[in-house]
């Protein structure tokens, strides 16, 4: 009975022995997991400004086919830059019968968070109207500006 113990008691030990993980395992996992993350991290945030820009050129897209529609129904006029961007969400307080709209659900917002800028007549674009965004920096009239007249 005694030599029946002592050999459940090694397997015991020898099996509970392997039950985790040892110091230097866990080190070299956590290594390759820094070294993948070294090499995919960068190219996310780089595609993530990338994907930031595209989405701010799709919502001018959007904007300026909303001021172009307005435009319709007011016999080609764009709103006035006093009116802003706010007569596409907000009847005019005044009398407007051609006024059809919202042709705007809510106010529009560049992927940063900062309010679109509109501009009748636009500098940029004197026969037309000038939307941007101010681009990553929220500052409007820099070079990281996005505009409706950059192809």
């Amino acid at each position: 009975m005694h030599s029946h113990y002592i050999k459940q008691t090694r397997l015991r030990s020898s099996n509970t022995a392997r039950n985790g993980f040892t110091l230097m395992e866990v080190l070299l996992v956590l290594g390759i997991l820094g070294i993948i993350m070294a090499m995919v991290v960068p190219r996310i945030l780089g595609r993530q400004k990338g994907a930031y820009e595209d989405v701010a050129r799709a919502s001018l897209s959007g904007l300026a086919d909303a001021l172009k529609l307005y435009a319709l129904d007011h016999a080609g006029d764009f709103p006035t830059s006093a009116q802003g961007l706010q007569v596409l969400m907000r009847r005019p307080s005044g009398k407007d019968p051609a006024w059809k709209g919202p042709y705007l659900e809510k106010e529009p917002l560049d992927p940063w968070g900062t309010a679109i800028a509109y501009r009748f007549p636009g500098t940029r674009n004197p026969d037309s109207f000038d939307v941007s965004s101010a681009g990553p920096d929220r500052i409007h009239g820099n070079q990281d500006d996005i505009g409706n007249w950059q192809k």
